[in-house]
């Protein structure tokens, strides 16, 4: 295979992980257009219904480590192919569940896990398959993320006017698996891989570090950190900001598409600091990103009008999303290429565990202070930390590990 076409394909692989992302992420958010028909049909209060939404995103920041370690030793498309028939089945079994426990595990757990193998297995193989335009090429694969609420919610809210839940979701769970099955043969593994006799050395020819060497490493662990306080930086915000519009006089209706624009301006984002990183460097514009990040959750404080809540948005949505894709970038840079789908895995579940606190620590604040102030300027400082963290990063001491053939 010539070099152009490994290049050529290598942009197939990321446009199958953009998919994939936004599907799967699609599914796990499709389950609030479904929330009203269940409580409703099956009696079952909104609080259970949507517990199940929190299951999703605390199995898919375990499972995505899992995921990640099993793509490193299995290869990513056994990963994602399992990961698609788990998507499906979940949704199968969820739209027959009778009791609200049956639909939180199948939902919410199954559900989960599947999402967990498609985005850290398909942003380590974007990047190891995309050398020049590393930062842009897992922009686009984090980018279906960006596009999940857009595509598989509409389909659902359409099915939902003319079905039932339970033959919407089975419906739902037919065009999944139309979609990814098919999409999950695609992926391949990229060259330097796809020897199985291959050792991987660094660029002095000394053995490449052990997995346990780099998951204890200065470097792996300031990556986990700064994504676990970058994530609960913006997670607060994105979950209660609608509600703070509320209680600045600012109509439910109207309230609810600031977080339209915020998920827009992150599409933008996501690609324009995927530029920015091959051209100035994955670790600069993430440290000014982080940092620009906390100052955009502080103008949160300042606002009190539609129009500014808009600009607000539109800014700190731009940004957030923008940092994301850039601890893949760095992890390829610094660690060996065959351990990247544990290394992106653990970092993402440092970031779905800090998503999962943002939420519940500013509901506590606004209970305890019956105001959201704090929880913006805790943000902020939150910011602020992940900051500080991520300028004490320092480069591996050996760039990219290079495939030799293993000895006898």
């Amino acid at each position: 295979m010539s070099k152009a076409a490994r290049f050529d394909y290598g942009w197939v692989v990321v446009g199958a992980g953009a998919l994939m992302t936004c599907v799967g992420f699609g599914t796990m958010l499709s389950l609030a257009v479904f929330l009203q028909p269940i409580s409703d049909a099956m009696g079952w209060s909104r609080a259970g219904v949507s517990a199940a939404a929190t299951l999703d995103f605390l199995c898919m920041g375990f499972a995505a480590f899992a995921w990640g370690a099993l793509s490193d030793r299995f290869g990513t498309r056994i990963v994602v192919l399992a990961g698609s028939l788990l998507l499906g089945l979940g949704l199968v079994t969820a739209s027959q569940a009778q009791s609200l426990w049956q639909f939180q595990l199948c939902f919410g757990v199954l559900i989960g896990i599947a999402a967990g193998s498609f985005y850290a297995p398909m942003m380590a193989l974007a990047s190891a398959w995309i050398d020049k335009h590393r930062s842009l090429a897992v922009a686009l694969v984090s980018a279906g993320m960006g596009m999940a609420p857009m595509t598989m919610s509409p389909l659902a809210a359409w099915l939902i006017s003319h079905h039932d839940w339970r033959t919407a979701m089975l419906i739902v769970s037919g065009v999944v698996g139309a979609i990814m099955i098919p999409v999950s043969l695609l992926v391949r593994r990229p060259p330097a891989l796809q020897d199985d006799h291959v050792a991987v050395a660094s660029e002095n020819g000394e053995p490449a570090m052990s997995l346990a060497q780099a998951l204890r490493s200065p470097q792996f662990i300031i990556l986990i950190t700064t994504n676990f306080f970058c994530c609960a930086t913006h997670s607060g915000p994105i979950i209660h900001t609608v509600s703070y519009a509320v209680t600045c006089g600012i109509p439910l209706v109207a309230a609810v598409t600031i977080y339209s624009v915020e998920g827009l301006a992150g599409m933008g984002g996501r690609i324009a600091f995927g530029l920015l990183g091959d051209r100035f460097g994955a670790k600069r514009v993430l440290v000014l990103g982080l940092l620009a990040q906390a100052f955009g959750a502080l103008g949160y404080v300042f606002v009190r009008e539609l129009a500014a809540f808009y600009a607000v948005a539109a800014i700190f949505g731009f940004i957030y999303a923008g940092t994301m894709p850039l601890y893949s970038v760095l992890i390829r840079e610094n660690f060996p290429l065959r351990m990247m789908g544990t290394v992106i895995g653990g970092t993402a579940m440092a970031g779905s565990l800090g998503m999962a606190t943002g939420p519940l620590a500013g509901g506590l604040i606004y209970d305890t202070f019956a105001s959201y102030t704090w929880l913006y300027v805790g943000s902020w400082a939150t910011g602020l930390g992940a900051f500080l963290i991520m300028m004490t990063f320092r480069p591996m001491a050996s760039a990219r590990p290079t495939a030799v053939p293993a000895s006898a």
